[in-house]
């Protein structure tokens, strides 16, 4: 019987992929073992997923999913958490508060307390807590940038930034000021000084190693916020790599992970060897 959430997560196209993707082979060799997990104070919730077989002090992998700040939810997004699950990663897909309920900077301080809770408990999931990666795409990248490059958000719930070893956003809005898009307007209108909400304007020299992932064909988010954001990233010296797929579009690059349409671009072997080479010289856990 398909439960109230997973018939809910299957109404909307990621949904709809992760179906596909699992029925294609992707759930195998992996289990998701941490379901609806609470975290934070406003009732957000997470899932916890990791290769089958014994546990181990395995890499771990934050991933946020995208969806304009105002839409998706962690069950829909089983696609990219079996794709990075299955290459080694113990893996934690967050939900967060939506807008109109929020605005900025709720969806921060939200994927601030999906780290702290990462920190405290994935050892007992099989992850290194020394040994912490981000990712996500669209909005979900747009999280992760800031809380890889401002150090507020993490500071702010008694976590040291230094936990962020790597970051690989997927097609993520980083320079976006003055927001032309209806979406951007409901999430960041009001906020008291417009330039702390891009991401860019944390650039630093001692930032922790980030891949950009952005697609040619992207509209929606355009490749420039990638382009621009590595740029002053690389001017102040901090490791830095961009990946512009040809061809791929904003949806494209998120359903890359997938199985269905893992030939399309190498999204997610790419994503992988550059944060586990990145991971590889952060301190094992002891």
């Amino acid at each position: 019987m398909v439960s109230m959430g997973s018939a809910v997560a299957l109404t909307s196209p990621p949904g709809l992929l992760s179906f596909l993707d699992k029925a294609m082979g992707g759930g195998t060799g992996v289990e998701r073992v941490g379901k609806g997990l609470g975290f934070g104070g406003h009732g957000q919730t997470l899932d916890v997923w990791r290769p089958v077989g014994p546990a181990e002090k395995r890499p771990v992998l934050i991933f946020w999913y995208g969806g304009g700040w105002a839409e998706g939810n962690r069950r829909a997004y089983g696609f990219a958490a079996r794709a990075f699950a299955k290459a080694g990663f113990v893996v934690v897909v967050p939900d967060y508060r939506k807008v109109p309920q929020i605005r900025f900077p709720a969806m921060l301080q939200d994927g601030a307390d999906a780290v702290k809770w990462t920190r405290d408990h994935i050892a007992d999931f099989g992850g290194d807590p020394t040994r912490i990666a981000l990712s996500g795409h669209s909005a979900g990248a747009y999280t992760v940038a800031m809380l890889t490059l401002d150090q507020r958000w993490l500071k702010a719930v008694g976590v040291d930034p230094r936990i962020v070893k790597a970051a690989a956003p997927l097609c993520g809005p980083y320079d976006f000021y003055p927001w032309t898009s209806d979406r951007a307007r409901a999430a960041f209108q009001g906020a008291a000084d417009p330039a702390m909400t891009q991401p860019i304007t944390f650039a630093r020299a001692d930032a922790p190693p980030m891949l950009l992932v952005t697609g040619t064909a992207d509209t929606t988010v355009r490749p420039r916020n990638a382009i621009r954001l590595a740029a002053r990233l690389k001017a102040l010296g901090a490791p830095v790599d961009v990946k512009n797929y040809p061809g791929q579009t904003h949806e494209g690059i998120a359903m890359a992970l997938s199985v269905p349409f893992r030939a399309r671009a190498p999204v997610l072997a790419d994503s992988v060897a550059f944060l586990k080479e990145k991971l590889a010289q952060a301190p094992a856990a002891q």
